[in-house]
């Protein structure tokens, strides 16, 4: 059971790979990547709330809840950055494909239970962070043309990358159970 969320994380990377070379740095406007950028952090938020009441070992709990504390504060910005500029974020594409591909995930991942579900929700945090580095490294970034909004994306960056290097080392400890 625990090998079927793998393949959806690996799915949610190629849709956003999809995503990302069917939208060009040339036709995504600032509102869609400010839309794809709350709505990846609320997708994120949503299967943490989940994880924080359903994980079995504490270290996921844990890390569910800086997951929700941390894109939350990310949300916030970006619709505190939005109102000062006066950007309403547009639907798009990519947020709407972001938008199935979590669906898919979670129907998966809330049928499990214990051990199963630690490892099937740290093996999709795993894939969805690492597709959130390459969207913002290949299509947000790039793409955004207002230097306080790519500042933003910028700036969270390395935040991505710090969640994804913490999911990868919960990944190798549930690995040894």
């Amino acid at each position: 059971m625990s090998r079927i969320i793998p393949t959806v994380a690996l799915t949610l990377i190629g849709l956003l790979g999809r995503l990302s070379a069917q939208a060009s740095p040339t036709n995504l406007s600032d509102a869609e990547v400010a839309h794809v950028a709350v709505t990846a952090n609320t997708i994120d938020i949503e299967l943490a709330k989940v994880a924080t009441a359903r994980a079995k070992a504490e270290t996921i709990r844990k890390f569910a809840t800086t997951m929700v504390t941390d894109h939350s504060a990310v949300n916030a910005q970006a619709a505190a950055l939005a109102a000062r500029l006066g950007v309403v974020p547009k639907d798009n594409a990519v947020s709407q494909g972001l938008n199935k591909g979590a669906e898919a995930a979670r129907a998966t991942i809330e049928t499990l239970r214990g051990e199963a579900f630690d490892r099937a929700y740290i093996d999709r945090e795993v894939g969805y962070h690492q597709a959130v580095l390459d969207a913002l490294d290949g299509l947000l970034i790039p793409t955004t043309e207002h230097p306080e909004l790519k500042k933003l994306l910028t700036d969270v960056r390395p935040a991505i990358a710090a969640h994804l290097a913490h999911a990868k080392s919960l990944q190798k400890s549930l690995a040894g159970r």
